[in-house]
């Protein structure tokens, strides 16, 4: 993989997957169940905004991935907050369990997923996850 590599095949993997109705729903489903520390951190939240955040969430990760600048500010915003003293902490040890969650929902929803794709997501996602982490 080389530093220019822009990610296409994510970023058509995950309109594959946005095209199936309910996919966001689906990763929740599966992030909520992956952890104990998980579901309480959404007790209060407002779903309706958080798939729409989630979806352009993923969005920017892969932009981020592929080292475009233009999403940089964005990525540190949404570092910040689930940073800790942000007004969503998300400890970086249940990053995995997001990464993973997404994978399985991607699994699911892109008739195209196989292992080489799958491991490019993943090592897409640790790009911004590892970025998150260490604003913490």
């Amino acid at each position: 993989m080389s530093n220019q590599d822009q990610y296409f095949d994510l970023q058509q993997s995950y309109g594959r997957c946005l095209i199936r109705k309910g996919f966001i729903e689906r990763f929740y489903e599966i992030f909520m169940a992956s952890h104990p520390d998980v579901a309480p951190m959404f007790e209060r939240t407002d779903f309706q905004k958080q798939r729409l955040a989630l979806r352009r969430g993923i969005s920017v990760a892969i932009f981020h991935a592929a080292g475009s600048a233009v999403v940089k500010r964005t990525c540190e915003q949404m570092a910040d907050v689930h940073s800790r003293q942000g007004r969503t902490p998300v400890p970086p040890a249940l990053y995995p369990y997001w990464i993973d969650s997404l994978l399985l929902a991607i699994g699911e929803y892109d008739e195209r997923a196989d292992d080489a794709l799958l491991a490019r997501w993943r090592t897409a996602m640790h790009s911004v996850t590892a970025m998150f982490s260490s604003r913490y």
